[in-house]
């Protein structure tokens, strides 16, 4: 979310940028005031946009940024037959989750709800490896599904010998 302030931050630093342009152009004067509000325009315009942009899922072949992302951790899964795959995916090394849509494949689909049912009966978390590897549009094959067991609790460190107390033992 911090981000998104300045990319806000940035566009309308543009808008002014091209409204102070157009203010200083030797233009008619309803060309110079048509484009400052154009510009005036293009600020609230893009906000709305940028929240927006929030709650979508991203396409997974729009991922660039973290193209080369090792693991994704699988928090959940909504799947939209025939039309695409939805899911929350903590990336590692992050703590936020991020929603992506990723295309729809039967195969793949199918796939993803045996893991995810596995995964559930064992107590362990789903997790995909290099989940935005280059791929043609349209072509997703299997993707990397690995099912990580729950860590074992910490063990116990063998009890102690029993104290006793005993009230006529005095200690001084």
């Amino acid at each position: 979310m911090d981000h998104l302030i300045y990319v806000f931050a940035v566009s309308t630093a543009v808008a002014a940028t091209l409204a102070s342009l157009a203010i200083w152009a030797p233009r008619l004067p309803w060309v110079r005031i048509s484009a400052v509000v154009a510009a005036t325009l293009l600020i609230p315009i893009s906000y709305i946009q940028f929240v927006d942009f929030l709650s979508r899922p991203k396409p997974q072949s729009m991922e660039w940024i973290q193209r080369h992302v090792e693991a994704a951790e699988v928090l959940g899964v909504s799947l939209a037959e025939g039309e695409a795959i939805y899911m929350w995916l903590r990336l590692s090394g992050e703590l936020e989750p991020r929603y992506y849509k990723f295309p729809w494949n039967l195969r793949l689909a199918e796939q993803l709800e045996e893991d995810i049912d596995t995964a559930m009966q064992k107590q362990g978390k789903l997790v995909l490896r290099n989940p935005f590897e280059n791929r043609r549009s349209g072509e997703i094959g299997d993707l990397n599904v690995e099912i990580i067991p729950p860590s074992l609790p910490p063990t116990k460190a063998p009890p102690s010998m029993p104290r006793f107390f005993n009230p006529r033992e005095r200690k001084i």
